[in-house]
């Protein structure tokens, strides 16, 4: 019988996951979604905890209920278009999971099934969190803490699915998993002028040029070489035309790192960079981080414990360890001590 009922919960979550694949919204706009996973649990008879739309917050009463533990899923998609011809492929144009955010929800509305069918097997209550908005800054899990979601949680739990990770395995990192993200912006104002005479004016696009190897600097000769930092200019925005240098160029990055040590000392030494090159330049530099998320770093007293749990149930071949990444994610193994 327990076999058969989980072979159907497999079965439920693969539904689950392609119709929401066929289906997905943008961070903060998840409205349908969140509609689909309410009319779940009120079938299930789960209760509804309200909490900010769209995320979705559920509690199941344990048979002793002294612990609390939360189960989190996100639930956004990307802007992006989805190419292929899977019969299952996004619906909406510009928009899709890839994610995984769709997987994650199907595969928590299975636990919450499983848990309503064996509720007397559970001791602690169990909080299911249903996330909007993990893809942007400020993100939903800032949203619902500052609503109070974890008050009264003692530990909370959540899984990401891992492309890199062979199909049946399961990993886990103990510490540091995944990094900190926080963006920024530079402007540099400079004089513009002709690109026939440029000893009179003072060139942000080539001042600008400097500011992008000095901050290579910053992770070369600045950070400890293991500890792990990310500085990464993805746009430069200057000028209109090939002959006309422009007054200003902005700068727009990411930082990535593994401890908020490493961010302190790249963001004080990326402003201090700044100030110094543009003024000697004779511009003037101003730059703005964006903060978003902290870096991901699991417990590592309790991920060991999860680490023996995932092989006594599922076998020693089953669990891997996973290297960090300098991916973000707005969620960690969270335990209260």
């Amino acid at each position: 019988m327990e076999i058969t009922n989980l072979q159907s919960l497999t079965e439920q979550a693969i539904e689950d996951r392609r119709y929401l694949h066929q289906n997905p919204e943008l961070s903060g706009q998840e409205f349908e979604t969140s509609q689909f996973i309410r009319k779940r649990l009120e079938h299930l008879q789960i209760e509804i905890v309200e909490f900010a739309p769209p995320s979705v917050v559920a509690m199941i009463k344990g048979t002793k209920g002294t612990k609390t533990i939360a189960l989190r899923a996100d639930i956004d998609a990307l802007p992006i278009v989805e190419e292929g011809e899977k019969p299952y492929i996004s619906q909406k144009p510009g928009v899709a999971h890839m994610c995984g955010h769709d997987g994650h929800t199907a595969i928590l509305l299975a636990v919450a099934e499983w848990i309503a069918m064996n509720k007397e097997k559970c001791e602690p209550n169990i909080m299911l969190i249903f996330q909007s908005a993990e893809e942007i800054t400020p993100s939903g899990a800032d949203q619902l803490i500052q609503n109070g979601v974890l008050d009264g949680v003692d530990a909370i739990y959540g899984l990401h699915l891992w492309q890199g990770l062979e199909k049946g395995k399961i990993g886990l990192t103990h510490g540091p998993m995944m990094a900190s993200v926080d963006d920024f912006e530079i402007e540099i104002q400079g004089r513009g002028g002709h690109g026939s005479m440029p000893h009179e004016t003072i060139d942000p696009i080539y001042i600008a040029s400097h500011l992008m190897q000095s901050f290579q600097s910053i992770i070369s000769r600045n950070l400890n070489p293991v500890e792990a930092g990310v500085i990464t200019v993805g746009s430069i925005q200057a000028g209109t035309t090939y002959n006309i240098i422009p007054d200003t160029a902005k700068l727009i990055g990411t930082i990535r790192a593994l401890t908020p040590e490493t961010v302190n000392t790249i963001q004080l030494k990326m402003a201090s960079v700044t100030k110094g090159i543009c003024q000697a330049f004779g511009a003037e530099g101003h730059i703005n981080f964006i903060i978003g998320t902290p870096p991901l770093i699991n417990d590592q007293h309790h991920s060991q414990i999860v680490e023996s749990v995932v092989r006594e149930q599922f076998g020693e071949d089953v669990f891997e360890l996973v290297e960090p990444v300098m991916g973000g994610e707005d969620f960690f193994l969270l335990f209260k001590t």
